[in-house]
């Protein structure tokens, strides 16, 4: 039973992910130097995440509108990126967002929280 129940949400998931992918919205635009200026930001931070995630193709979405190419990290299981996050982040759980600033990692794991974090940071003020 578990068996099908997994085919169901892997097959729920990438329809998902089709569904995102055609109604991607528009890229925030910046100056070239603002946004290479974002970007050397963006190097202290990486999303761990699922492919087919709802949480996480919720925060990848608003990447994609803030036009913040970060790096991510797929955390499915046997993965290095899974090990990483389980132990210095303390939970197996996406999406999370590492930011590693003044020595030390912060570990952001609701995709709301990611959205609200990255919209304040980055986002465009009016």
């Amino acid at each position: 039973m578990s068996f099908l129940l997994n085919i169901i949400r892997n097959f729920l998931g990438y329809i998902i992910v089709l569904v995102d992918f055609i109604t991607r919205p528009s890229k925030q635009k910046r100056s070239a130097q603002a946004q290479q200026q974002v970007e050397q930001e963006l190097q202290s931070m990486a999303l761990y995440q699922f492919f087919a995630c709802p949480f996480c193709i919720k925060t990848r979405r608003a990447l994609h509108r803030l036009n913040l190419p970060m790096q991510t990290r797929n955390a499915k299981k046997g993965s290095e990126y899974r090990t990483e996050l389980a132990q210095q982040g303390g939970k197996s759980k996406v999406p999370c967002l590492r930011i590693s600033e003044d020595n030390k990692d912060v570990w952001m794991y609701e995709s709301s929280d990611i959205i609200k974090y990255l919209e304040q940071r980055f986002g465009t003020v009016n």
